[in-house]
């Protein structure tokens, strides 16, 4: 099973705004674990934890705990990824949100919603009309709920300054520090700690008309989207693969390029051309992976320095904080204490 991505041009976008906000962008793309390789194409992908990390270090180097809020809000779908062209070329509310719901996996893959299975549902309810999304897990991330949010609803206000189409948002997880920031950047009530992440829309959106365009320009951008969406499902890159192999047994230590080629069923010659051909090496993307699931089970606040070190794959502590040091430029006891002040 392979893991869920990201769209580089989704991941570029948020460096971006978080350097717009403050954040510095050396220090961030080595924090997510990336180079300028990676994002060099809108349409290459980054495997969805290097986004997660991303989020959260760009919120911690912009000092905006609001920035996936802010990231739907400002950045317009449309500049950003074929999805948002495709929707934006509809004609009707309803058809925009039934071909983002065809290709919402171009932007970022989700767990828990599988290959050709709607993310978000219309549901009609005693209250009146609900979009919901389905993903499951979802306070795993609440940053992709607020992104979601902001995208959906300050979306509609610009097109459609003088409607307001979502009344009232629901969200499963707590209330954060910066709740303020939500009625102020949604304009809209909100409920926290809800059974679903939800948007109550006025009943005049699904019959709402868009700007009329030519027709060909859907069809031109569909063909496209339908070419990246068959692509996205046989062409996984190498690096990602060797990823997934290499993730169950991280902790191991002892990890040798050849047995990662016997599992993948081609020659450690034809692994290393492969890994090269996407301007990487096998030592760099393990090397990478520990960084960046290090600062996942440290910023998860639930394992010790030294358990991290053996779940990574470190079987002596010093050697750990060295090679941490080495990614990050500080020691990894220094980012657990960081974390308890903030």
């Amino acid at each position: 099973m392979r893991h869920a991505t990201v769209s580089a041009g989704y991941a570029a976008a948020l460096i971006e705004l978080a350097v717009s906000f403050g954040a510095d962008r050396t220090e961030l793309m080595r924090c997510a674990g990336l180079q300028t390789s990676d994002l060099s194409d809108p349409e290459r992908r980054v495997p969805f934890p290097v986004f997660k990390q991303l989020m959260r270090s760009g919120k911690k180097l912009s000092s905006t705990p609001s920035l996936a809020l802010e990231f739907g809000a400002i950045v317009k779908f449309e500049e950003l990824s074929i999805v948002g062209l495709v929707a934006h070329a509809a004609t009707t509310m309803l058809e925009a949100f039934e071909q983002m719901n065809r290709y919402h996996r171009l932007v970022i893959e989700v767990e828990g919603v599988s290959e050709g299975e709607d993310r978000f549902k219309l549901v009609r309810r005693s209250d009146g009309l609900w979009i919901e999304d389905t993903r499951k897990n979802p306070n795993d991330f609440p940053e992709l709920t607020e992104s979601t949010l902001g995208r959906f609803i300050c979306g509609y206000n610009r097109n459609f300054s003088d409607l307001r189409l979502v009344k009232r948002a629901h969200v499963t997880h707590a209330k954060p520090s910066y709740a303020d920031e939500y009625e102020r950047i949604l304009e809209c009530p909100v409920v926290f700690d809800s059974t679903r992440n939800a948007m109550l829309v006025d009943d005049a959106w699904a019959t709402l008309q868009l700007w009329p365009k030519p027709r060909y320009v859907f069809g031109v951008l569909s063909k496209h989207a339908e070419r990246l969406l068959s692509e996205l499902k046989t062409n996984a890159t190498v690096r990602s693969k060797v990823e997934e192999h290499l993730l169950p047994i991280l902790h191991t230590g002892d990890i040798q390029m050849q047995s990662i080629a016997d599992v993948m069923k081609v020659s450690r010659q034809t692994l290393y051309r492969k890994l090269k051909s996407e301007n990487a090496t096998f030592e760099s993307t393990l090397d990478e992976l520990r960084h960046r699931m290090a600062r996942h089970y440290l910023e998860g606040e639930k394992v010790s320095v030294n358990e991290t070190a053996y779940l990574v794959g470190f079987s002596d502590p010093s050697s750990f904080s060295r090679a941490f040091k080495r990614w990050t430029g500080h020691s990894p006891g220094k980012l657990k204490t960081d974390l308890r002040r903030s």
